[in-house]
């Protein structure tokens, strides 16, 4: 299972971008709970902190496909590197000022929030170039899938941790220092600066146009709903139990299926397209969720916890197969940063809507909304298997027609891309 992620870290530049783009990616995996600690610690409520975290949030969600179109036109150093300069400033007004008055610190979250650079689709289109080979670059989607449980299984723990050796302000100073620094060993890479967006066509809706891409956004908007109300029922499990560690061990849990079942997903070749593979794990994602409902034992739960979340990271990496497929040509970190921003939204929506729900019904009712939102962007798969079906025409550029990916813009060779769709 190992050997096939070794080969790829093993390519030049592979294992920099990847750890440059974790590194970088540290302030939107973390900044909502460094605000929240730096709100309370200024004597902030709790009202204030989740207003402040959701302003950064719904900031970050305009932002990464503003970002992402702007990467497509003029190239990944332009972009990334001042964008996360100027993210970190936001975060530096932040700490000086404090949360008093209250319009520079929401200013100052916003402005944070909108520059966070658009790394995680700016890796994802760089893969073809520095990987070459279709089976690799699948492969590099999965340990990317992966990756990301590890850096929001691991970056609240960092948080957590200079809070407690320094202050929630120190905090926020350190973890946009090492965004900065993480973006900034990207944008300084060969592949980065020499990649380069195929011509676009000039159209508002970007990325949008795409019929399957709008298709997998929808579905992945729900699929972030239910990850969002699992936060919240969590909460409310644990405290059912009277532990606070509770709700730890379930989260970590669901983590650790998330990283196995990316590990298992990543390790073997897959036949068939991706847009089909996605429906039928879709499927299973939505099954695993349902019977959280239960809400049996401790050391039971953690368990189901468990299962619930393997089926997540596989989702994922396939996800990005089929928006690779489907961004119109010259949109590829466009579209990946609307995946980004559309699990995003889906997941502040899940956090919301999962609250009232257990208020009214109970910790199973909360639980319930995550089963509610895994059948449902099954459901939104299978309205729109004929669109996702038929990837967009010229979303794959290449020499060869059908042979490249649409995001290879170095002219890389494309040994094992002339199966067409077959994934």
């Amino acid at each position: 299972m190992a050997a096939g992620y070794v080969d790829i870290l093993r390519a030049p530049h592979a294992a920099r971008l990847l750890a440059g783009t974790l590194v970088g990616r540290l302030p939107s995996a973390t900044g909502h709970i460094a605000i929240v600690l730096f709100v309370r610690d200024a004597g902030g409520s709790y009202t204030l902190a989740g207003a402040l975290a959701a302003a950064y949030g719904l900031a970050t969600a305009i932002g990464q496909p503003l970002l992402g179109r702007a990467v497509d036109m003029v190239g990944q150093p332009r972009v990334q590197l001042p964008a996360a300069l100027v993210s970190a400033v936001g975060m530096v007004l932040l700490a000086l000022t404090g949360i008093e008055p209250l319009a520079p610190a929401y200013a100052a979250v916003v402005v944070a929030g909108f520059f966070t650079p658009p790394l995680e689709g700016g890796l994802r289109a760089l893969w073809p170039s520095v990987l070459g080979r279709e089976d690799r670059v699948h492969r590099a989607y999965a340990m990317d899938a992966v990756a990301q449980e590890v850096m929001f299984t691991a970056g609240p723990l960092f948080v957590t941790l200079l809070v407690a050796l320094w202050s929630p302000a120190a905090a926020l100073l350190v973890i946009n220092g090492i965004g900065v620094l993480g973006a900034l060993t990207v944008v300084l890479s060969k592949p980065s600066r020499a990649w380069r967006s195929a011509p676009r066509e000039a159209h508002w809706l970007g990325a949008l146009r795409s019929p399957g891409l709008l298709a997998l956004l929808a579905a992945f908007l729900f699929i972030g709903l239910a990850l969002g109300s699992i936060t919240v029922a969590g909460v409310a499990y644990a405290d059912d139990h009277g532990r606070e560690s509770v709700y730890g061990w379930l989260m970590a849990a669901l983590g650790l299926g998330a990283l196995l079942g990316g590990l298992v997903y990543g390790a073997r070749q897959w036949t068939g397209t991706p847009e089909r593979r996605l429906l039928w794990i879709t499927a299973l994602l939505a099954a695993g969720y349902l019977p959280l409902m239960l809400t049996p034992g401790v050391v039971a739960m953690t368990a189901l916890a468990a299962l619930s979340g393997v089926f997540l990271a596989p989702a994922l990496a396939c996800a990005f197969i089929v928006v690779d497929r489907h961004a119109p040509r010259g949109t590829v970190t466009e579209a990946f940063s609307w995946l980004v921003t559309t699990f995003g939204v889906g997941a502040a929506f899940g956090t919301g809507v999962a609250g009232p729900a257990v208020e009214f019904d109970g910790t199973s009712a909360g639980f319930a909304v995550a089963g509610a939102g895994g059948v449902a962007a099954l459901l939104v798969l299978l309205a729109t298997r004929s669109v996702l079906a038929a990837p967009a025409e010229g979303a794959e550029s290449g020499t060869t027609g059908e042979a490249g990916y649409e995001n290879d813009r170095n002219g890389a060779a494309q040994h094992g891309f002339s199966s067409g769709h077959q994934a």
